[in-house]
């Protein structure tokens, strides 16, 4: 049996940077994860996809951000079992907690941090009769990586961000970007909005409104797509493509962890977020996109606060009576589990007589 101070399941930014904030309380860590590899949705779906929110990054890549979340995190020497998902939760007489997965891995620990981000996900697939005959044959749910639609035709359907964001980075790499939306208006960021429509004046996006793509052409690879108008007097469009991507979102699924008692409220898990984000189950917390409170906002910057926050509590919960003096980063330096001691100089100021 893996045992550790606090168990963490998801290993999603927010999972990571829990880590860190653990590691400054000397806290050990171990994290669970369905996924191969760490990174959550930002390595699996879109590693390659720009992030604009993240404070002191103007601009950075998803998987980029991961990476920088692993070297962080690397003198807290966490331990990782991928590729398995959190099935049960036990509490045993002591009051820590035994967590098994699929695969019969056993955690114990007295902290559950419950980080899975929206949980499972599976892609919102348009109504097209024949459109799993070319999954992976020129229909694609999310992009991992844009390369692949280097010089290629392609035809992105949806009006929220992710389909903005992405008509418009393609535009550097695919030789013909059509973006369709059945609606006139878009429901992504404004800057956003507006970038694809002065994009679409200069020709460098074909924009189609108030349309939907309704029919997909080709034998053993996709060859061309039909969108048909919502105004009846406009003619079908036919477009020869050589990938179609409707981006219309990903369906989240709690998955097991829905069956361990939680407090859910809309596929969500309820928490006080006034204090700790501690959940219905004493020792168990959700941070993250996982979580739901007043006032929730679902962003990776909120998942960073809230993972500092959970982890003063927590720790007061692992070690009882303990008094724990919080002291910036700036003042008492980072010293990690392998050794490692990071801190700013020290000044030397002489006085003069």
């Amino acid at each position: 049996m893996i045992k550790t101070d606090m168990l963490i399941i998801g290993a999603g930014p927010t999972g990571l940077f829990t880590v860190f904030e653990a590691g400054l309380l000397k806290l050990k860590t171990h994290l669970i994860d369905a996924l191969p590899q760490p990174g959550g949705q930002c390595s699996e779906i879109y590693p390659k996809k720009p992030i604009y929110d993240i404070p002191a990054f103007p601009e950075i890549l998803a998987g980029t951000l991961v990476d920088n979340l692993m070297e962080q995190i690397k003198p807290f020497e966490p331990g990782f079992t991928l590729g398995e998902r959190a099935e049960t939760l036990d509490k045993l007489e002591d009051g820590s907690f035994v967590v098994t997965t699929n695969k019969g891995t056993k955690h114990n620990a007295p902290v559950v941090v419950i980080a899975g981000g929206l949980g499972s996900f599976e892609p919102r697939k348009p109504p097209i009769s024949n459109i799993v005959n070319f999954e992976d044959t020129g229909v694609s749910y999310m992009i991992k990586d844009p390369e692949v639609y280097r010089d290629k035709k392609v035809v992105i359907a949806g009006g929220g961000d992710s389909a903005l964001d992405w008509a418009i980075f393609l535009t550097d790499v695919a030789a013909e970007v059509t973006l369709v939306h059945r609606r006139d208006e878009f429901r992504g960021a404004l800057d956003s909005v507006e970038k694809a429509s002065e994009l679409a004046k200069l020709g460098k996006i074909k924009l189609i409104t108030k349309a939907e793509v309704k029919e997909l052409h080709g034998e053993n690879e996709l060859k061309a797509v039909v969108i048909k108008h919502t105004d009846k007097e406009k003619e079908d469009t036919y477009l020869e493509v050589d990938n179609f991507i409707p981006l219309f979102g990903l369906s989240p699924k709690l998955g097991p962890i829905g069956d361990w008692g939680l407090e859910i409220q809309k596929n969500a898990i309820k928490v006080n977020n006034a204090k700790d984000y501690q959940t219905n189950i004493p020792g168990v917390y959700a941070i993250g996109d996982v979580n739901t409170y007043e006032g929730k906002l679902k962003l990776i910057l909120s998942g960073f606060h809230e993972a500092a926050v959970m982890c003063q509590y927590a720790y007061q919960q692992i070690n009882p009576g303990k008094r724990f003096v919080m002291k910036y980063t700036t003042v008492g330096g980072v010293e990690g589990f392998d050794g490692s001691k990071k801190e700013a100089k020290k000044e030397v100021v002489q006085s003069i007589a």
